[in-house]
C-alpha cells in the first residue's frame, strides 16, 4: 500500500486553526495541538455567551430602572405593574435608557404608573 501524503490538505486545517489562534498567549497560538484545544474552548465561550450577554443586559437595565423608579417612590416591580395597567409599552433596554439620560421623562412615566395603582 502506498504512503498518503495529507499535505496540502493538512496544511491548510493548521494554517485555519493558527489563524483563528491569532492573539493567544504563549504556546496557543504557535503550537498545533495546543491551538486547537484553545480554539475549540474559545468557539464554546462565545457560543455560551452570546446568550449569556442577553441575560446579563436585561439584569443590568432592571437594577438601573429599579434604582430610578425608588427615586421616585416605587418599586421597580410596581412601576412596571403600574406602566402595564396605563398601557404604557416601554421595554426594558429603553426605561433604562431614560433613567439615565431623561430623568424628567422617567419620572412622568412614574408618575402615570403611580396614577394607574392609585385608582
Amino acid at each position: 500500500m502506498p504512503r498518503v501524503k495529507g499535505g496540502t490538505v493538512t496544511r491548510r486545517r493548521r494554517k485555519r486553526v493558527l489563524k483563528l489562534a491569532k492573539g493567544f498567549f504563549g504556546s496557543k497560538h504557535r503550537l498545533y495541538k495546543v491551538a486547537n484545544q484553545q480554539v475549540m474552548k474559545s468557539l464554546m465561550y462565545a457560543y455560551r455567551d452570546r446568550r449569556q450577554k442577553k441575560r446579563d443586559f436585561r439584569k443590568l437595565w432592571i437594577t438601573r430602572i429599579n434604582a430610578a423608579a425608588r427615586t421616585n417612590g416605587l418599586s421597580y416591580s410596581r412601576l412596571m405593574h403600574g406602566l402595564k395597567l396605563a398601557g404604557i409599552e416601554v421595554n426594558r433596554k429603553m426605561l433604562a435608557d431614560l433613567a439615565i439620560t431623561d430623568e424628567k421623562s422617567f419620572a412622568e412615566l412614574a408618575n402615570a404608573a403611580k396614577a394607574q395603582l392609585n385608582k
